[in-house]
């Protein structure tokens, strides 16, 4: 493994290259604003969003702090106009020691109630995956259930629907080296596969793929990792086998990222753009998945700005939440045809 002031100089350079512009093109940006004034903990992050039959939705965990076992999931309503106070809607129940709730991920199937994805346990080595369901856009959830022994889920960002149904997610383990695995559901979660762990963690630890979906058949995943850039790995057979993990020249400062593909073709991509710091949080779009062009910067200075969700909505727009220094989430609304 290269030395971190290495991957930092080497990661400087492919910013030189991808010649990202201050701002960029802020005139993309339609709204900025924290979910909540008043956020519910000291402590909120890891979002995820969903748009419903009436409006948006987002989710959370939230506590006291980093790693508390009272830590919860949270979420809030969007209408269009206003975000609505967050309420808990997740949290461990199971009795005995209690354990933190992760990591939630929301998905709304073509077909089917809205699902929402989270982990349990005392940490990223020891969690498992959790999945409970909602019928009326997230007001009401059915008693959680744990997933399979041995499936995690989608471990941070959303899964996709194949055009049989079923939705792949991508996954990752952290217990004795950064793994990056794939699973596939059916039936709303009632029969599970997975693949192969697809890197070796000696030679690049990654987690937390996002999904960029090409064609029917070809699938991209791109991967957080501890190697100062984004991982790669592309399926051509509908995500069914994969190619080793391989670093691109994204930077990456053992981040989480996440990626949607825009009703035009175009891939967006949300990210810290950095090897080392998550002071900069910025967005990139790319026709092909692999050569990415710079369109903005959502936040830079001090501080932590990280853990992005995007999604397009029905009104192509693009929503993105992420952690703002761990303490809220902020939504921004993003005009795609503004890009450069």
């Amino acid at each position: 493994m290269l030395p971190r002031r290495t991957l930092t100089a080497i990661a400087s350079m492919a910013l030189v290259c991808l010649q990202l512009p201050g701002d960029g093109a802020t005139d993309a940006i339609v709204q900025k604003e924290f979910i909540s004034d008043h956020a519910p903990q000291p402590t909120n992050h890891a979002s995820t969003i969903v748009e419903t039959a009436d409006g948006l939705l987002a989710a959370w965990f939230g506590g006291p702090e980093a790693r508390d076992p009272l830590n919860s999931i949270y979420s809030a309503r969007y209408d269009g106009t206003n975000w609505s106070s967050a309420v808990k809607i997740v949290e461990d129940k199971n009795g005995g020691t209690r354990y933190q709730s992760w990591n939630p991920v929301l998905f709304q199937p073509s077909r089917g109630p809205l699902l929402l994805f989270y982990k349990v346990g005392p940490s990223p080595e020891k969690w498992w995956g959790m999945l409970t369901t909602s019928t009326n856009g997230g007001r009401s959830w059915t008693t959680p259930r744990p997933l399979p022994d041995g499936f995690i889920g989608p471990v941070r960002n959303k899964p996709v629907e194949l055009p049989d149904g079923s939705l792949l997610h991508g996954a990752s383990t952290e217990a004795g080296g950064w793994r990056v695995h794939m699973e596939r559901s059916f039936g709303g979660g009632e029969r599970w596969e997975k693949t192969p762990v697809l890197n070796n963690p000696a030679e690049i630890g990654a987690i937390q793929p996002t999904l960029l979906v090409h064609d029917n058949s070809s699938i991209e995943i791109l991967c957080r990792t501890k190697q100062g850039f984004i991982a790669e790995s592309w399926s051509r057979d509908a995500g069914k086998t994969w190619s080793p993990l391989t670093l691109t020249k994204l930077p990456n400062p053992n981040g989480a990222i996440d990626a949607v593909r825009l009703r035009d073709g175009r891939f967006v991509l949300a990210y810290n753009a950095s090897a080392s710091e998550r002071n900069a949080l910025s967005v990139v779009t790319s026709e092909d998945g692999q050569h990415w062009r710079p369109e903005l910067v959502l936040e830079k200075g001090t501080g932590e700005f990280s853990y992005p969700a995007i999604i397009q909505t029905k009104d192509d727009r693009i929503h993105i939440t992420y952690s703002w220094n761990r303490q809220r989430i902020r939504h921004v609304v993003l005009d795609a045809t503004k890009f450069q």
